[in-house]
């Protein structure tokens, strides 16, 4: 198993958990977070004074999918979530060991 987490802008988050959803993925984790990469933050101006935002908002999606699904889950994403500019983010996989459903004790892929 797999643990695709991707790092996307929020306005990219509807087209990825449309695509998503059409691939047969049964669900996703979404988390607001910040952090910044090549952009490095921004400057805005609120009433005359200048403020510089060091963190830029975007949104964490965490699927878990079957190691074979891993790839082309994770293309998905990156094709939805294209805009061609600078912060667009980043999509990463890691291995997983073992998953259990709490509700019913289902192990491995069964609990997916």
């Amino acid at each position: 198993m797999k643990l695709i987490t991707a790092i996307v802008q929020p306005p990219a988050l509807a087209q990825v958990q449309i695509a998503l959803a059409q691939h047969g993925v049964a669900g996703m984790t979404v988390t607001e977070c910040s952090g910044y990469a090549r952009q490095r933050g921004h400057k805005e101006f609120y009433r005359g004074a200048e403020y510089t935002i060091d963190f830029i908002t975007k949104v964490k999606i965490e699927v878990l999918v079957q190691a074979d699904e891993a790839d082309e889950v994770m293309d998905l994403i990156a094709q939805s979530a294209r805009s061609g500019a600078v912060g667009d983010g980043k999509v990463w996989s890691t291995s997983v060991d073992d998953v259990v459903r709490i509700r019913t004790g289902e192990k491995g892929a069964a609990a997916i």
